[in-house]
C-alpha cells in the first residue's frame, strides 16, 4: 500500500527500495490479485502478430506475484524490478526480469501488449511511467496500474494503529486510515495516475475498475505481513516486535482471525498513439 498517498511516493526511494529485505516473506505473505482483473486485462491486450500468448511487462514486479498469474493465463510476461533482492526471487521462479528503475530502463526496441503494475505504480513518476509505457506499448495495447486497498474490522484496525502509534509517534503515517483502506486516502494517487496518463498524449481517457472480495486473514498470516507494508519496512527489530505483539493480541481477542475485505482498484487506458519521444 502506498506509505503517504498524499505526497510524491516515487520520490521516497529508500521506502521504494526496502521491500526486498526480506524478499521470501513478501512473496510468502503478500495477497494475490483477483483473477477477474487478471483476466481482463489478458484478454483486452491485443496480441502479438504471428507470436503465441499475449507479452506482458510487469513494472515494479517484485517476486512475480502479479506476473505468476498472467503466466498461468498463458501471457509471456518479464518484468522490471530495482530491488536486486527481490528480482532474483522472481528469477527463480522462471521470470524474465531487468533490474533497473522503469523510468531509467532500457527497452531495447521491445513491444508490449500491456504494461501491468501490481502495488507498485506509486514508486514511478507518473507522467513520465505513463509516456514510457505509451512507446513501448502497441496500438490497442493497455496500461493497467492497480492497488490492493485493504480493509480490516474497526476493532482490529483501531487496536492495531493505536499500538502503531505508540510505538512510532513520529511517523508520518496515518494508521487507521492505512488499515481501514479508505479509499479517499489513495483519491490524489488514483488522481495522479491518471493525469499522467493524460499527460502523456498516447492514450484514451483513463478508466478506473473496482473488484470487491473478501478472505479469511489468521492471526499468523497478518502478523507475516505486516512486516511487508512500507510502514514497517525499515522499523527496527525492536519496535517491529512491539507493533506485532500488540497486533497479535488484537487478533486473538476477536477469536484469532478475521474477515479481510478488499477493493482492488485499476486504473486503465488503452494505448492510442505513441508521444513524441521526450524521454
Amino acid at each position: 500500500m502506498p506509505t503517504n498517498p498524499h505526497g510524491e511516493v516515487h520520490r521516497q526511494r529508500q521506502v521504494a527500495e526496502s521491500f526486498g529485505a526480506d524478499a521470501e516473506r513478501y512473496d510468502r505473505a503478500r495477497p494475490r490479485y483477483p483473477e477477474d482483473l487478471v483476466e481482463r486485462i489478458a484478454a483486452g491486450a491485443p496480441g502479438s502478430p504471428g507470436t503465441p500468448g499475449k507479452r506482458v511487462l510487469d513494472v515494479g514486479t517484485g517476486t512475480g506475484i502479479a506476473a505468476r498469474q498472467f503466466q498461468a493465463l498463458g501471457c509471456r510476461v518479464s518484468g522490471v524490478e530495482p530491488d536486486l533482492r527481490l528480482a532474483e526471487l522472481a528469477r527463480r521462479f522462471g521470470l524474465a526480469v531487468d533490474v533497473a528503475t522503469f523510468e531509467d530502463w532500457d527497452p531495447a526496441g521491445r513491444q508490449y501488449d500491456a504494461v501491468v503494475a501490481a502495488q507498485a505504480w506509486h514508486w514511478v513518476d507518473p507522467a513520465a511511467g505513463a509516456a514510457k509505457a505509451a512507446r513501448i506499448l502497441r496500438p490497442g495495447g493497455r496500461l493497467a496500474a492497480f492497488w490492493n486497498v485493504i480493509h480490516l474490522p474497526a476493532e482490529a484496525a483501531d487496536a492495531i494503529a493505536e499500538v502503531c502509534r505508540r510505538v512510532m509517534p513520529d511517523a508520518p503515517f496515518d494508521f487507521g486510515a492505512m488499515l481501514t483502506g479508505a479509499l479517499d486516502g489513495y483519491r490524489t494517487l488514483f488522481a495522479k495516475t491518471s493525469d499522467g496518463i493524460r499527460e502523456s498524449g498516447g492514450f484514451a481517457e483513463p478508466e478506473r475498475w473496482r473488484f470487491d472480495w473478501e478472505s479469511t486473514c489468521t492471526r499468523d498470516a497478518w502478523l507475516d505481513r505486516m512486516p511487508t507494508l512500507g510502514a514497517f519496512t525499515r522499523l527496527p527489530p525492536d519496535k517491529m516486535a512491539e507493533v506485532l505483539d500488540g497486533a497479535g493480541s488484537a487478533i486473538d481477542a476477536m477469536g484469532g482471525s478475521f474477515t479481510m475485505r478488499y477493493a482492488t482498484v485499476a486504473i486503465t487506458a488503452v494505448r492510442t498513439h505513441a508521444p513524441t519521444p521526450d524521454v
